[in-house]
């Protein structure tokens, strides 16, 4: 991948390696532009997350390999931060960086991407999930506060699909995309999990190329052996719905470039 916008470090404690070795395996896939994003922190859920007094260290590891790296490649700042009405905390929207990608992770308290509470799909209507699910992915966007969406079909990690029509479940979500002129991200991360495709589907791709969103594209790493897997078959899939430009952004400038 030419661009790779997502991607995390130790600080979110479900991840292993060093900032150096990330970035030198992106050099070694002969990415351009490779972003930083981590979990930004928050009063909930703090086992998987940065801590609010880790920020500091965090900027000042991604500002160091920007220095030390940039002949060979342009180093990016940014924060994934979870779309978690009366959970996330004000001191995370000042913080001077490239970007912030906006992800649903959770519905209500339920972390239903997490493997520890797969249970809770058992017996649930799918359809409402989804309905819900992208109901959260459509305020979110319509809040103004986020450059990227992550990972929008998030919820079908563990197969649980639902029996209507995904383009019609979304189709709120994606108007909120567009008028918000966000981008949103392919990310491979998925093709790791059951569900074994990227994020979103070949399906909501398409209507996402439709409504003329911009894409851009992240591996989701959180090792260094992730970094640009399945990059081949992540630009084939945006190039096939009529892509040719992605997004990257600087200071929450977006810039487009060809891959």
């Amino acid at each position: 991948m030419k661009v790779d916008l997502h991607n995390h470090t130790v600080l979110c404690n479900h991840a292993t390696g060093t900032v150096a070795e990330y970035v030198e395996a992106a050099i070694g896939c002969k990415t351009e532009y490779f972003g930083f994003s981590d979990h930004a922190p928050m009063h909930f859920d703090p086992k998987y997350r940065m801590h609010f007094d880790q920020m500091e260290v965090y900027e000042s590891w991604i500002k160091e390999a920007q220095e030390r790296y940039a002949k060979d490649i342009t180093v990016l700042l940014g924060y994934e931060i979870d779309y978690l009405p009366g959970y996330m905390d004000e001191s995370v929207w000042g913080r001077k960086c490239d970007y912030l990608i906006g992800s649903v992770h959770f519905i209500d308290d339920w972390g239903f991407d997490n493997p520890e509470f797969i249970g809770r799909y058992e017996g649930a209507d799918i359809d409402d999930i989804y309905r819900r699910y992208f109901a959260l992915i459509e305020t979110m966007a319509s809040s103004g506060k986020f450059d990227i969406v992550g990972h929008l079909d998030l919820l079908k990690v563990f197969k649980f699909l639902p029996t209507k029509d995904i383009r019609i479940l979304a189709e709120g979500a994606l108007k909120a995309i567009k008028k918000a002129n966000m981008t949103i991200e392919i990310n491979v991360s998925g093709y790791r999990k059951p569900i074994e495709e990227a994020y979103p589907s070949p399906l909501l791709l398409e209507s996402i190329s439709e409504l003329e969103i911009p894409i851009t594209f992240g591996s989701d790493a959180h090792c260094k052996e992730q970094v640009g897997m399945y990059s081949r078959e992540t630009e084939a899939l945006a190039r096939s719905v009529g892509y040719s430009q992605c997004a990257l952004y600087r200071q929450r400038d977006r810039e487009m470039i060809k891959f």
